[in-house]
């Protein structure tokens, strides 16, 4: 189709002919493009998007194969050598076991530090359910192992915004859920003298600074650029579109005037591998609005009971284990859902041991047995066939019966006053 366009600020009028092309899709079609890039086929034998992770292997996702796709970089002995001397600190039994093993200039944030150059961490939740489940409690645990290390202040985002736009959820719903879930965040036990938790629905109508960081982010990624980091297609809302710069903008100290002032201080995101995308766009702008690229630690994720060809789901519940579950229902999860690496009877196992590459419970005590002594007996046992599949679930039903319950604890002694400090906008010593 052709059409006529008149330009009245040319010197002389001209007629300019643009060719329109239109392309009728069929819905197959739509799904499909929707879904491009995002899919598992014979060429493809993991997905790692912020909305889907999948894996054909029964081991789970290969991430040195993540490594090398997103272009980040793999933390050595070297990298956690010098963290110690830096730091005067063990490093994290996440970071000594490659739970967190993938990072972005976090040697150059270790300079930082030596130079006495301040910093602050981000990181966030996307509140989807009333609780938290143990695969959220990964990044959260690290983050605040971090702020105590590092001693710096933190900004937790509350995605509710984004949950109203990817989940069946009206504005007040999400903005109720995350209320629900700050109360969670605030049982870890952060600094409320160091940390700001905000809502965007809440936060952003009321900060100039971060309204503008977002249009100026905006301004700085086209459609095509977006489609291509994250799968958008002809059909996702336009707020979906706009979205990542709205989760870009903590990253510029800027955004946060009460804390920082109009100081460009550098930023470390912990974060799950499959938020990489977000942060891989914003180092890209960073540069030509004049402003520091953030520093990131990626981290593996927590699979779901059923196996770990995909992360732990608050969509599904038998997949995970939420922090609000009693003892019974844990101990139901575990002893009902979770995959075993076992052989098919005792006298096979005794005789074979089990797979701890594909164990579930062995997995999750990777992540909540912080004794690096303990959980070597437990995989010696266990692949010498001295242990058997009945009784490493029966430890690691003792490790988060135990876990949870101090979280519950802690949570209950959450009050609207403590809520209230982390929500306010207090300086912080920076």
């Amino acid at each position: 189709m052709f059409r006529q366009i008149f330009v009245p600020h040319l010197a002389k009028p001209r007629v300019i002919l643009h060719a329109v092309k239109r392309t009728i899709m069929t819905t197959q079609e739509l799904a499909t493009d929707m879904v491009e890039g995002c899919k598992i086929d014979e060429k493809q034998d993991q997905v790692v998007t912020p909305w889907d992770v999948q894996a054909t292997d029964e081991k789970g996702v290969d991430y040195e194969k993540l490594i090398k796709q997103f272009g980040s970089q793999k933390i050595t002995t070297e990298l956690l050598d010098r963290f110690e001397k830096v730091t005067g600190q063990q490093p994290h039994h996440f970071l000594r076991r490659g739970i967190v093993f993938s990072h972005r200039d976090f040697d150059q944030l270790l300079t930082l530090k030596e130079q006495g150059k301040p910093f602050y961490l981000y990181t966030g939740r996307g509140p989807s359910a009333s609780s938290l489940h143990l695969g959220h409690c990964v990044p959260f645990m690290f983050t605040k192992w971090l702020q105590e290390v590092f001693d710096v202040p933190l900004v937790i985002q509350m995605t509710d915004d984004e949950k109203a736009l990817w989940k069946d959820l009206s504005l007040e719903d999400a903005n109720k859920l995350a209320h629900e879930n700050i109360k969670d965040i605030i049982a870890f036990g952060f600094n409320p003298e160091k940390t700001f938790i905000f809502c965007d629905l809440e936060y952003i109508p009321s900060c100039k600074e971060f309204y503008w960081n977002m249009n100026r982010i905006q301004k700085c990624i086209n459609y095509n650029q977006a489609q291509k980091c994250f799968g958008f297609s002809g059909d996702s809302y336009i707020g979906k579109i706009s979205f990542p710069a709205i989760q870009a903008a903590p990253s510029f100290s800027t955004s946060f005037p009460h804390i920082f002032g109009d100081k460009k201080v550098h930023c470390l995101i912990p974060c799950a591998i499959d938020q990489d995308p977000y942060f891989r766009i914003t180092r890209d702008v960073a540069p030509r609005l004049k402003q520091n690229k953030p520093v990131l630690l990626h981290s593996t994720f927590l699979p779901a009971l059923q196996g770990a060809q995909t992360k732990m789901s608050s969509s599904d519940s038998m997949s995970n284990v939420e922090m609000s579950d009693t003892p019974k229902k844990i101990k139901t999860k575990i002893n009902k859902h979770a995959f075993s690496g076992g052989k098919g009877s005792i006298e096979e196992h005794r005789k074979l041991g089990g797979d701890t590459s594909v164990d579930v419970p062995y997995h999750y005590l990777r992540f909540f047995e912080p004794d690096d002594d303990r959980l070597a007996e437990i995989k010696r046992d266990y692949e010498s066939g001295a242990l058997l599949s009945g009784e490493i679930k029966k430890i690691l039903i003792d490790h988060l019966q135990a876990y949870v319950k101090e979280f519950q604890e802690r949570r209950a002694n959450v009050t609207p006053e403590l809520l209230d400090k982390f929500l306010s906008r207090h300086p912080m010593d920076i």
